[in-house]
């Protein structure tokens, strides 16, 4: 008998331990939401919201205490997610442009309406998001020859690995008098990472025809950029063209740089590039200057 109670007490003891755990573990799970309420005027307050209605918006921040804001300046309230504040307390939006490098792109998802043109000292490149996972787009030099089509679907593999795969193809247009130029590069991108900082790593295969004669090299690259401000990125990009026989030499483009945010959608990007052939790296005195602005 005696037993019999000391094992009834033990199971009641174990049993209000675990119900005690899982009260504690319901409590810990539940992890207050924090928003960042952007307005009007670009400022940002952080913290969590206490009510919103038709008129305002109640939030309370670390440094401020309650703060009331009136309905019409909010321009956007978002949801602070790991890593979207740093060291310091200050609020690290996303990339604006993150889909996009100096000249290659990535397999993170474009999202509707994030279109924009990219203005090179050599010509237009416009991209247009037509769905959540694809976009298209056309690109030329200043004297609209050749004429460059791309296409490009993301597929996200999780919440940090993305896949894209594309096309880039081209044509020659009014210069070409009897000869043709045509030119595709279908292509596939493998990226690491968020929209704040990300690496991916690019193949392809691309193939030239020009005045009835074909001829193709595969195409590799290795890109990424991280957001170490506010409004500033560093920004790496580069093509590499593997040696495929004793006849076919390798060689590279480097492309290093920095990406400023002048505005919520415009941005402005240089960097220098560095030519990799026979074994020997050689710079290239012009820069690479670009300007980013959402359509």
């Amino acid at each position: 008998m005696k037993n019999l109670n000391l094992i009834k007490k033990t199971l009641v003891s174990l049993f209000c331990v675990l119900m005690l755990s899982a009260a504690h573990a319901q409590t810990d799970t539940s992890k207050v939401k924090t928003y960042v309420v952007i307005t009007n005027d670009g400022g940002e307050f952080i913290g969590e919201i206490i009510s919103q209605d038709a008129k305002e918006v109640l939030i309370q921040t670390k440094d401020k205490g309650q703060v009331s804001i009136p309905k019409y300046q909010v321009k956007e309230i978002r949801e602070i997610k790991d890593g979207d504040i740093n060291t310091g307390g200050v609020y690290i939006p996303d990339e604006v442009f993150s889909t996009r490098y100096f000249l290659t792109t990535n397999g993170l998802p474009i999202k509707k309406g994030e279109s924009y043109i990219l203005w090179n000292l050599w010509g237009p490149d416009f991209q247009f998001g037509v769905a959540d996972n694809l976009s298209v787009g056309v690109m030329t030099s200043w004297l609209a020859y050749p004429i460059v089509g791309t296409v490009k679907y993301s597929i996200p593999l999780s919440e940090k690995v993305n896949l894209g795969v594309g096309l880039l193809a081209g044509t020659s247009t009014w210069g070409s008098g009897s000869f043709y130029l045509g030119f595709a590069l279908p292509f596939g991108s493998f990226t690491l990472g968020d929209r704040k900082s990300n690496l991916t790593f690019s193949g392809g295969y691309g193939a030239v025809a020009f005045d009835g004669e074909t001829s193709g090299r595969p195409l590799v690259s290795v890109s990424g950029m991280t957001k170490v401000g506010k409004k500033v990125s560093l920004v790496f990009d580069s093509f590499i063209l593997p040696s495929t026989s004793e006849n076919s030499t390798g060689g590279g483009l480097l492309i290093p740089g920095i990406r400023l945010q002048t505005a919520e959608d415009k941005a402005f990007q240089f960097g220098f590039s560095c030519i990799i052939a026979d074994g020997e790296a050689f710079a290239i005195a012009l820069p690479f200057v670009q300007w980013f602005k959402k359509l």
